[in-house]
């Protein structure tokens, strides 16, 4: 009986007490051996259940495969059964019917992905129980109840579902163990009952991470051949979540599975005699023996193993006084001491396998990586053509295709190729492609690197260095572009340490507080100081960053008049200011650092001081429900005035509308209230609510949608270009403010109340170019990822927004809304970027450098960590900290990738880009 996200202190803790009465006797009192399992990170549903019935430890890339389980090649106890002729029913998960398919003689699998159904989940499990008890047709039976962890992910561990659950699962245990009780008394026969978790549950309610209350599930084994004498207390031990796999195989005498890295659980079979109890362990033993030489060339200076050995020999002198028939104390004294000694090798084995058994597909990450670094030092390479006034980007790869080292490389990396998938003992991802993709690959490879050669050789030969403007050789560089790149470069280098990876937040805090002091600082220069300290002057003016709509109309300003750059700004540009509006753009940098201080507050997130106390637990407890229902009043209202500004009247309408729609999901479900309304008794799962605002956010993104496609068709209708992305944005932002949880609501606000007071108090007046525009959303972007309480684990992953609206788990609506609620800051922003370019120039330039630096400022940063993981593969904390960093990474490059297609879609003059 597995229980999804039951965590150990739900069971041996004062939840356990109080909800799962029978449970705790049987703990305490009863005929049952009690754990606490350990399980290794990534803490997901199909990992974990591939840890527990082969022994063995999943990589990461099952956090992936847990969308869609692949089904288990891998040895394991459920295809030794099979094999052995064991008759298995299974009800639960359809993970298990994945990895395993056609291997259950009955089964009913249910959906694991729809969080919001914690009831029928469970009742479709539980409904078989009374018919499959009473026959006699099975030898195995297998539960995976889901409503536990769904909960979690809905309102938490604090949740009171929580202990109607709990309730519910002791009464199903008492149910089976009853039964088994009344089938032994007939056929004399013990049977064992199981009860475990897969994974724990964090303090959000979310899993996947490695905390203490995610790693730390209960195990529990019972049956009447664990007999318990009067005043036997048995606290609960720790093992390791993969220890299982051992011990059924055992129980089931069959093969312990070849891949397995865990260790018998003695109290289990102590009750046996003696001969038996060496006989299982030496079993064991060998299995991990035989895993470590496969694994480890110098397997036999290996601790463990030569702690084997050394048993295998006392057990082979306990065997000849075992025939010998002799029954002194020797003989008992000899029996405990090669127990002992195969219990230190079985330990000693176990741990060494778990820190060495991950294997790596070395060839294939070397080709992924060589790839990495072609297009990054191309793009490199391609700066000050890319950010000249043309804005356009030459990769000469035709000319490279037709020279002899394209050639030369082609017919090396080919034989490499050949060698390597010929030689190779164990399997290889590259190699297992076609020849005609690995070729295809191949002439990618060598194109890039001719590519590259033929960039370097030009830079070399014209003696062209990298400047600030490429279009201005002489310009300088300022404060501001030194913080931008030392920020930049700082970041990448802070990747190399887990602490500074686990603590990512505080190093975006940092840079954002940072850029805001630069910014004061050239705020005040400028206005005190005015002209006589521009650092930079040009032959010609232009107008830069102004509204060029009335200009326009008329025709009068060229292309070049619009190119935003730095260097060409006018010098006085905070001169235009007057009055309160002066002394608005000096306060702004301090109104910015108060809404960041304002927004730390708000959510606690990383490692070490993630438990401490914050506004958003505050605002979630069921005795502030009333502050958090204002509080999410009061933010719907200001995200309504702070997007309506640019929107058209039925966009207007239809955001107004909307954001209602919002605060009613809200209450349906229990999160709020309405003023009339005294308590939240009559939740539901918010459907009609939830799809009415659907409604509204595709009818505003139609509505931008066809004045974007309108604008195309009438070129010069700039008005059109610049509403329709406006609208585009405020669809995004009112979905948004739909998967937020209520009390992030103002992390929405301040979202669009700094983008609004930098547009008009920092970016027009100080006419900042196009790069560091893209570099300062990038910047808050990646802060509010942080702000709304995300981290580079994977338990802080709000998998609930993937339902909203949803009756049944659809996978495609599920994963974009809950990607979109995750990267919700990153897209924001980005997405404020493109309409900021587009309304304050026309000039085809200007979104091209930002989709030029925007994919520069994304790719640095994850190829530099792409190279750094691979070299730190086997690092202490890979699975841990690492890897979901990689994992999230790699869904902020997919998106990167998309709005950088957004970029180039909207850049109308410029073809080329």
């Amino acid at each position: 009986m597995l229980i999804d996200a039951l965590r150990d202190d739900f069971v041996f803790g004062s939840k356990g007490v109080k909800f799962m009465p029978y449970t705790t006797y049987l703990v305490e009192k009863g005929a049952s051996h009690s754990f606490v399992a350990e399980a290794k990170p990534p803490t997901v549903t199909m990992p974990r259940v591939k840890a527990l019935m082969t022994g063995s430890l999943p990589g990461f890339i099952d956090v992936v495969r847990n969308l869609n389980s692949p089904a288990l090649l891998e040895d394991n106890v459920i295809t030794q059964a099979k094999a052995a002729g064991k008759r298995m029913i299974f009800y639960g998960d359809e993970t298990w019917v994945k990895l395993f398919p056609q291997h259950f003689v009955e089964y009913d699998g249910t959906t694991s992905f729809f969080v919001s159904d914690y009831t029928e989940v469970d009742d479709n499990v539980t409904r078989h129980l009374d018919k499959v008890l009473k026959r006699e047709d099975w030898d195995v039976l297998i539960l995976h109840y889901l409503g536990l962890d769904h909960i979690g992910h809905i309102s938490g561990p604090s949740s009171p579902l929580i202990g109607h659950k709990l309730s519910e699962m002791d009464n199903v245990l008492m149910k089976i163990h009853t039964s088994l009780l009344s089938e032994e008394r007939e056929n004399l026969s013990p049977n064992l009952l199981v009860l475990c978790g897969d994974h724990g549950m964090s303090e959000t309610g979310s899993h996947g991470a490695s905390s203490m209350e995610e790693v730390n599930t209960p195990l529990i084994l019972i049956s009447s051949a664990f007999e318990r004498k009067p005043g036997d207390i048995r606290h609960p031990k720790h093992v390791q979540q993969t220890d299982l796999a051992a011990t059924l195989a055992i129980g089931l005498g069959l093969p312990i599975p070849e891949n397995s890295v865990g260790s018998l659980l003695f109290p289990s079979i102590e009750g046996r005699p003696v001969r038996e109890q060496l006989r299982f362990l030496h079993l064991n033993a060998v299995q991990l023996s035989k895993l470590l030489q496969e694994n480890v060339p110098s397997y036999k200076k290996e601790p463990g193993f030569e702690q084997f050995k050394m048993a295998e020999r006392l057990h082979g002198n306990w065997i000849r006084l075992y025939l010998e028939e002799n029954t002194s104390e020797v003989l008992f004294n000899l029996g405990t001491k090669v127990r002992r000694q195969y219990l230190d090798a079985l330990r000693t084995l176990s741990l060494s396998l778990s820190r060495q058994v991950a294997q790596y597909d070395i060839y294939s990450m070397l080709v992924g990586t060589v790839m990495v670094l072609e297009v990054l030092t191309l793009l490199l390479l391609s700066i000050p053509q890319a950010l000249s006034s043309k804005a356009e980007l030459e990769i000469p790869l035709w000319s490279p295709v037709f020279s002899l080292l394209f050639y030369l490389m082609f017919l090396v990396l080919s034989a490499l190729h050949v060698i390597v998938c010929t030689s190779a003992e164990s399997s290889c991802y590259f190699c297992g492609l076609s020849w005609l993709t690995a070729g295809g690959v191949m002439v990618l490879i060598s194109a890039l690197l001719c590519a590259v050669v033929s960039a370097l050789a030009k830079m070399f030969a014209s003696g062209k260095l990298l400047s600030k403007n490429p279009a201005h050789p002489n310009s300088r560089w300022s404060e501001l572009d030194v913080v931008i790149l030392l920020g930049t470069m700082g970041h990448v280098l802070s990747l190399g340490a887990s602490s500074f990876i686990e603590e990512e937040h505080q190093t975006w805090y940092f840079l954002v507080n940072t850029l805001c002091l630069a910014l004061c600082h050239e705020i005040y220069r400028n206005c005190f100081l005015g002209d006589d300290c521009e650092p930079r002057r040009c032959s010609h003016r232009e107008r830069g960053f102004v509204n060029t709509a009335p200009a326009l109309q008329d025709g009068s300003i060229g292309h070049d008049e619009l190119e935003p750059h730095r260097a060409s700004k006018s010098p006085t540009s905070l001169n235009t200011l007057r009055g309160w509006e002066k002394w608005m753009a000096m306060a702004s940098p301090w109104v910015i650092l108060t809404c960041c201080r304002l927004l730390r507050s708000l959510n606690q997130t990383g490692v070490q001081w993630a438990h401490r106390p914050d506004l958003g637990h505050w605002l979630t407890s069921s005795d502030h429900k009333a502050e958090l229902s204002v509080l999410a009043a009061l933010s719907l209202i200001m995200i309504f005035a702070l997007v309506q500004r640019r929107c058209s009247l039925t966009s207007k309408v239809a955001m107004a509308l909307g954001l209602l729609g919002v605060y009613c999901y809200r209450a349906a479900i229990g999160n709020v209230l309405f003023p009339w309304q005294r308590d939240s008794k009559d939740i539901s799962k918010g459907l009609i609510e939830a799809r009415f605002v659907h409604v509204f956010v595709l009818g505003i993104l139609f509505t931008g949608t066809k004045d974007l496609l309108k604008s195309q068709v009438i070129a010069a209708d700039f008005t059109i270009k610049t509403v329709g992305l406006w609208e585009i944005y405020s669809g995004l932002v009112l979905l948004a403010a739909l998967l937020f949880r209520p009390h992030n609501l103002p992390v929405l606000v301040f979202s669009l109340l700094i983008q609004t007071i930098m547009t008009k108090f920092i970016w027009k007046p100080l006419r900042h170019d196009a790069a560091e525009i893209t570099v300062m959303h990038y910047w808050f972007g990646q802060a509010f990822f942080y702000f709304q309480g995300n981290s580079n684990n994977i338990a802080t992953v709000d998998i609930s927004a993937g339902f909203v609206g949803l009756d049944t788990y659809v996978e495609v609506p599920a994963v974009f809304l809950t990607a979109f609620a995750t990267f919700a800051g990153p897209v924001l922003w980005a997405s404020h970027l493109v309409s900021f370019l587009s309304s304050e120039t026309s000039s085809g330039s200007a979104l091209s450098h930002a989709c030029f630096c925007y994919a520069l400022i994304c790719s640095f940063p994850v190829s530099a960590y792409i190279i750094l993981v691979t070299s730190l593969r086997y690092h202490l904390f890979i699975w841990s900290v690492f890897s979901p960093k990689l994992l999230y990474e790699g869904m902020h490059i997919l998106i990167t990738a998309a709005i950088c297609v957004f970029f180039t879609a909207m850049d109308q003059t410029n073809t080329k880009s």
